[in-house]
């Protein structure tokens, strides 16, 4: 496999730090406000690059976390008269509940940002920066990073620092690339915090932004990283801030591969509440629009190529899966009575894969799934395939499936689930029953059962 690294701007092989696993760290959402479609496209990237890395084999340890203390989310809960914790709540349900609408899968952690041991790691990673003097007390009671003491800051957003004014400090979280300077790691209690504070060396006050995520990181996943993840537009100042206080504590680099997805365009400009075309995905399943298909219309273009979302795009996607749906009915019943799976022979097949191996080359893959629906189709109408063809051709579609999620509402079981029950029906189709029975043992471990009748499986949540 190969992916573009953000750091080196080049398509780099991808060998991670321990062979067979993957240590993937993603930027979650800040919890002030509903995650809008823009922030769902980069989370679809990110979970499909999670699916073709566990497609080819590998075990993939996650982390998205929940930034819940910052300035977003502490002018939300003062304008609202709530304690912070109260205040998020609700979105961070939200969030979940979306990303089950979008088929995202489950990161295998998702940290907290106010979370007592995340608090205490953020506090000890300070202390260690200002030890080794990385980072300063300002007259304001506030720790700074000291970006003159990391040679290489600005070499992932690629910003040149021979024209920074000395001693110029930065407080906000999010700031453009005019205002580089000096960061904040640990911000001084002022009131305009309320009661959002910690004790620490340094007096009351609140980490900043940076240091939430290098903390998670690496208290999670350890000192190194395989592959962080993000939009554009965390690149600087956020990624570049990690990447300096992260390596000037632990003295390795922090991740081996950067990868970031272009900005989402709603109808051709950029989304903007006062424009008209903001969106969440509660606004679209509001007109009519399924996660299935919201799902297919922010996959589908290539993550670093911008995506123009489009109530058009929209269509084609409900298109393109109903498509998509009629041909695996047919390929089922086709399946019907094999006696044995045999694969057959289409390039296509093998193109899926490859396609994804060439950077998530989404468009590609795609076009090799509906080149192979093109050419089967015709060979089913000529009786050119065989059941142990089809069954063959279902076993391919449950590994497509368990990268693209794709499968009919149906049930609204998780993809994994369907996954395996399209496997399930390979299984069967083939008379290998003793897997047929290992499948069913999986699927009934995730909280599902599944009953062999003769209309087919029928699918049930477990009560």
């Amino acid at each position: 496999m190969k992916f573009f690294n953000t750091y080196s701007r080049q398509l780099e092989e991808f060998v991670p730090l321990e062979p067979g696993r993957v240590r993937l760290y993603t930027c979650g959402p800040t919890v002030y406000n509903h995650a809008h479609i823009g922030n769902f496209r980069a989370y679809v990237f990110e979970d499909l690059l999670q699916r073709h890395l566990e497609y080819r084999g590998y075990k993939v340890d996650r982390v998205m976390n929940l930034t819940d203390v910052d300035d977003k989310t502490i002018r939300g809960c003062r304008t609202a008269g709530v304690p912070l914790a109260e205040f998020t709540a609700p979105f961070k349900k939200a969030f979940f509940e979306d990303l089950d609408a979008l088929r995202i899968k489950r990161a295998n952690h998702f940290p907290e940002a106010t979370g007592a041991d995340h608090i205490a790691r953020m506090i000890s990673m300070i202390s260690t920066l200002v030890e080794k003097g990385h980072a300063y007390r300002a007259d304001d009671g506030s720790v700074y990073f000291r970006i003159r003491s990391f040679p290489a800051y600005g070499q992932l957003a690629h910003i040149v620092l021979d024209e920074l004014k000395a001693g110029v400090r930065v407080r906000s979280d999010e700031y453009e690339k005019e205002n580089v300077g000096d960061f904040a790691l640990w911000k001084a209690w002022d009131e305009a915090d309320g009661d959002v504070w910690w004790e620490s060396p340094w007096g009351r006050g609140r980490p900043g932004w940076h240091i939430e995520c290098s903390a998670m990181a690496t208290g999670i996943l350890g000192p190194q990283l395989d592959i962080h993840c993000g939009g554009e537009d965390n690149i600087f100042p956020h990624h570049e801030a990690e990447i300096a206080q992260s390596e000037s504590v632990t003295g390795r680099p922090f991740a081996r591969l950067w990868m970031h997805c272009k900005h989402l365009q709603v109808e051709g400009t950029k989304m903007a509440k006062s424009a008209g075309n903001f969106f969440t995905l509660r606004d679209l399943v509001e007109k009519g629009w399924t996660g299935r298909e919201i799902r297919y219309a922010l996959l589908s273009v290539k993550y670093r190529e911008p995506l123009n979302f489009t109530f058009d795009g929209l269509a084609a996607a409900r298109s393109a899966l109903v498509r998509l749906d009629e041909w695996t009915a047919r390929v089922q019943e086709a399946a019907a009575g094999a006696t044995g799976a045999e694969r057959p022979d289409l390039p296509e097949l093998d193109a899926f894969g490859a396609a994804l191996d060439d950077d998530l080359n989404i468009s590609a893959a795609l076009a090799a799934v509906f080149e192979v629906i093109r050419e089967t189709n015709r060979r089913f109408d000529a009786g050119q395939i065989t059941p142990a063809q089809a069954a063959g051709l279902l076993a391919w579609l449950a590994g497509v499936q368990s990268v693209l999620a794709l499968q009919p509402e149906g049930e609204s079981a998780p993809a994994e689930v369907l996954a395996l029950l399209e496997k399930r029906a390979a299984a069967r189709a083939a008379k290998e029953w003793k897997a047929s029975d290992a499948i069913r043992d999986e699927i009934a471990a995730l909280g599902w059962q599944v009953k062999d009748t003769k209309d087919g499986q029928k699918l049930s949540k477990k009560s």
